[in-house]
C-alpha cells in the first residue's frame, strides 16, 4: 500500500512539474511575441542630437525615453499599446515634440502597460519647469494611463485615448479628455468605446480620424484583424498630434 501511495505521489509531482513547465513556456512565448518597431521608428529614437527636427531624445532610464523640444509648453506621458515595442511610437512622439510638447514614452514590463501601471511614478519631477501635464496611451496603454490618472488626482490636466477608452471612473476628473479613433479601425471594440463615454468627465472630446485604423498611431507594421487604412501612417499621426497639441494648449496653466 505504501509503495502504491509513493508511486501515486510521484505521478502527481510529475504532472505538476509538467504543468509548470508548460505554463512557463507559454508565458515566455506570449511576452516574446510582440509587434516590433520599424526602421523609421528606431531611427527617430536614435536621433539623440535632434539635428533633423530640433527634438532632443533623452534616455531617462531603461524604462523611459524623453523627446524634448527647445521650449516645451506642456508635457505628455505616453503608454504604448499591449505587446507593441514602445519605440514604435517614436515618430508620433517626435511630431508632438515638434509642436512644443515634451513627451515621455514609457517602456513597461513585458510590453504590457497594464502590468506596469505605476511606471509613470517620478517622471514629471524630472522636468520641474514643465507645469502642465497630460497622460495617455494607445489601445490597452490608454486603459493603463487612465487608471494611473484616476489614482493621482491633480497630477494631470488631460487624459488622451488613442483607439482606447477608460475602465476606471473619470467622471470626477478635474480636467479634459480626448478620444481619437480611426474610422477603419477593426481592432477597437466600438460598443465598449461608446459605452465608456459614461466614465468620462463632462469636458471630453471625441474625434474620428477619417480613413485611419488601429495600427497607424504607431510604426509597427500592420496589426492582425485591423481594417485597411486609406490614409498614410504619417497623416494619421499628424492629425493625432494636431489634436493632442490643441488639447494641451487649451489646458495650459495660467
Amino acid at each position: 500500500m505504501a509503495r502504491n501511495m509513493s508511486t501515486a505521489a510521484k505521478r502527481t509531482i510529475a504532472v505538476v512539474i509538467a504543468l509548470i513547465v508548460v505554463l512557463v513556456c507559454a508565458g515566455a512565448w506570449y511576452v516574446s511575441d510582440y509587434y516590433r518597431a520599424d526602421a523609421t521608428a528606431l531611427a527617430a529614437v536614435a536621433d539623440e542630437d535632434g539635428a533633423s527636427d530640433g527634438v532632443v531624445v533623452q534616455q531617462l532610464s531603461d524604462k523611459a525615453i524623453a523627446f524634448v523640444p527647445d521650449q516645451p509648453s506642456a508635457g505628455f506621458i505616453f503608454y504604448p499599446g499591449a505587446k507593441v515595442q514602445p519605440e514604435a511610437y517614436a515618430p508620433l512622439m517626435t511630431q508632438l515634440a515638434e509642436r512644443d510638447i515634451l513627451c515621455i514614452l514609457v517602456k513597461p514590463l513585458f510590453n504590457l502597460a497594464i502590468l506596469d501601471v505605476n511606471i509613470a511614478d517620478g517622471l514629471t519631477a524630472q522636468f520641474p519647469d514643465v507645469e502642465t501635464w497630460a497622460i495617455g496611451g494607445h489601445s490597452m496603454g490608454g486603459v493603463a494611463a487612465s487608471d494611473y490618472a484616476a489614482n493621482h488626482e491633480g497630477a494631470f490636466e488631460s487624459v488622451v485615448f488613442l483607439a482606447s477608452y477608460p475602465t476606471a471612473d473619470l467622471t470626477g476628473f478635474d480636467g479634459t479628455t480626448l478620444s481619437l479613433a480611426g474610422t477603419n479601425d477593426l481592432v477597437l471594440n466600438r460598443t465598449n468605446y461608446e459605452k465608456a463615454g459614461d466614465l468620462l468627465p463632462s469636458a471630453s472630446t471625441s474625434i474620428d480620424i477619417d480613413g485611419g485604423n488601429h495600427a497607424y498611431f504607431g510604426n509597427y507594421g500592420e496589426q492582425a484583424g485591423d481594417g485597411q487604412a486609406t490614409i498614410t501612417r504619417e497623416e494619421q499621426q499628424s492629425q493625432a498630434a494636431d489634436a493632442i497639441a490643441a488639447l494641451t494648449s487649451s489646458a495650459l496653466k495660467p
